[in-house]
């Protein structure tokens, strides 16, 4: 609606300086032609005419302007959810100044003791035993075989003889010598024994034969496992288990409620000097230190109300009692 009032009063204001230039101009021929003083007469009746309808309008579009305000006002404080009767703080004191602020959500810790896990069993698995032992393994079945047993021979030895008992002529010696060729010569009939010699013979004892030999069979020893005690299961009942957990619970919700904050009307440049110096000492840097609450300040003062659990949206009392800082 603002818009329209706007381009309807530009469309007037063009129109009116046409006009205003065509009176000028008339009114300049009315100088130099007396004989249209009539035409200007009514030209500034129109002209006056005109103004009343600007002056209308303006009315009409500062109202529109009011209206517009109110209606935005009432907007914004039905978003902070505020009634009727909280669109100004109650119990408000001369000299002071409030501002709706935002009243984090409260939280407290409860503890409960909640099952971690549900009873139940497991089976436990007793494996086998074992133990090793030793047993004779039988390798080679017993068996017979045919065994040949050479022919027994045994070695004699016996004299036999070789020559007969004999006897030879030989020469012998005497106490007559031969004188000559002719005579003298002695000759002995000598008897010879007999002679034998040793013959070794190999006498057959018993002859080749056959004999059925047993083989008996072969065994060894050997380690052997074997169960001595078979695998069992075991039911193991499993209790339950239980844990406790702090939970945060809220208390109460986010609000927006009137307090009393500073402002221009009770702020003095010590009072921020000594503001700046505190959020500088609690680690929150609020800019040059000159006492002059600006932007960087602020955006200071809302990181440590938010740090600190504090309504958030101005510089709240309770804000600077905890900040230290008191107010002279």
């Amino acid at each position: 609606m603002k818009t329209n009032l706007w381009k309807y009063l530009s469309v007037f204001i063009v129109t009116l300086g046409l006009v205003v230039t065509g009176c000028s101009s008339t009114m300049k021929t009315a100088e130099q032609m007396d004989t249209k003083d009539a035409t200007s007469a009514q030209m500034e009746n129109l002209l006056e005419q005109k103004n009343r309808e600007i002056s209308n309008l303006k009315s009409s579009l500062t109202s529109t302007e009011q209206a517009l305000q109110t209606a935005k006002s009432r907007e914004g404080m039905a978003a902070m959810g505020a009634s009727g009767s909280e669109l100004l703080p109650p119990n408000a004191k001369a000299g002071e100044c409030y501002a709706r602020v935002y009243l984090p959500a409260q939280y407290a810790s409860e503890t409960e003791t909640v099952v971690k896990s549900e009873p139940g069993e497991r089976i436990e698995v007793i494996p086998a035993r074992y133990e090793w032992i030793e047993e004779q393994v039988k390798v080679k079945e017993a068996s017979t075989r045919l065994e040949v047993i050479p022919a027994q021979y045994k070695t004699v030895t016996e004299k036999i003889l070789e020559k007969p008992e004999h006897t030879v002529w030989k020469k012998g010696s005497g106490p007559i010598t031969r004188i000559d060729e002719a005579t003298g010569e002695i000759m002995c009939l000598v008897t010879v024994p007999a002679s034998y010699k040793t013959v070794t013979k190999r006498l057959l004892v018993s002859p080749e034969s056959t004999r059925e030999v047993e083989i008996p069979a072969v065994y060894k020893t050997v380690k052997v496992k074997r169960v001595a005690q078979p695998a069992q299961t075991k039911r193991i009942p499993i209790p339950a288990k239980y844990d406790t957990v702090t939970k945060r619970k809220m208390v109460s919700e986010g609000r927006i409620e009137w307090r009393p904050v500073l402002c221009k009307t009770n702020m003095t440049t010590d009072v921020g000097r000594e503001i700046q110096l505190s959020l500088k000492r609690s680690g929150f840097d609020p800019g040059p230190i000159d006492g002059l609450i600006g932007r960087q300040t602020l955006n200071a003062v809302t990181a440590y109300q938010k740090k600190k659990g504090l309504p958030t949206g101005g510089l709240t009392l309770g804000t600077l009692k905890s900040l230290g800082v008191n107010l002279k």
